[in-house]
């Protein structure tokens, strides 16, 4: 059983998606994250088993992984492609409420912005650590973060940037949740901000690498 659950981690790691797929060469013809998750459910183990022992431990490691400059984006999202195959196969077990998520995650870029990499990014590396993640897309008005937020008692909410012209924006954004909503998480990030923005503007949380994010949620569930 542990070794199953540590072939899945190491798909994920690794961005193996599934027995045909050629990435990485050194798996070649070698069964994936979907087919390893179908056996695991197989055999027995608890969806919950798969997602905390396997998921959760595989993507932890790409997110330090990208955080130390070992690995780069194109490696990412292969990792995600193959927690989300195997995510694929829990999705019973989240709606029936066998497996439980840490929390709600809300995610957009600000208004003004279309950028998305970052956001993306992000969405992937905390939904794989067993969070349930709303993203919103870009270019996200104030009144989409707040509605959505609203919609969603005790979740926490992710603003991203890539345009020192919409820094403003997030800033309003943030002002304008707080108001709405008292005791809201509000985390930040993005190339043009810093903690002296964060600091600034009001906001809980800023992080240069997804894994701080990621980091910084869990703590405040544990």
């Amino acid at each position: 059983m542990e070794q199953l659950l540590e072939q899945i981690a190491i798909c994920v790691e690794f961005g193996k998606i599934n027995k045909l797929a050629p990435y990485p060469p050194d798996m070649k013809g070698q069964d994936g994250a979907d087919e390893l998750t179908g056996k695991a459910l197989d055999q027995g183990i608890s969806a919950d088993d798969v997602l905390q022992k396997a998921l959760i431990k595989g993507m932890e490691k790409v997110g330090i992984k990208f955080r130390e400059n070992k690995i780069f984006v194109p490696q990412v999202l292969m990792s995600a492609k193959a927690m989300h195959t195997a995510m694929e196969h829990l999705k019973p077990s989240f709606q029936s409420g066998t497996i439980r998520r840490k929390g709600i995650f809300v995610i957009g870029t600000v208004a003004g912005d279309l950028h998305d990499i970052g956001k993306n990014l992000v969405s992937m590396m905390i939904e794989g650590n067993g969070w349930q993640v709303i993203d919103l897309g870009t270019d996200v008005k104030p009144e989409k973060f707040i509605e959505m937020a609203k919609a969603n008692p005790g979740c926490k909410v992710g603003l991203s940037a890539l345009l020192t012209t919409t820094m403003g924006n997030m800033e309003k954004t943030v002002k304008e949740l707080k108001e709405q909503i008292p005791g809201i998480i509000v985390l930040i990030g993005g190339a043009p901000v810093n903690d002296n923005f964060r600091e600034k503007i009001g906001a809980d949380f800023y992080s240069p690498d997804p894994q701080g994010a990621v980091e910084y949620l869990n703590k405040l569930v544990a």
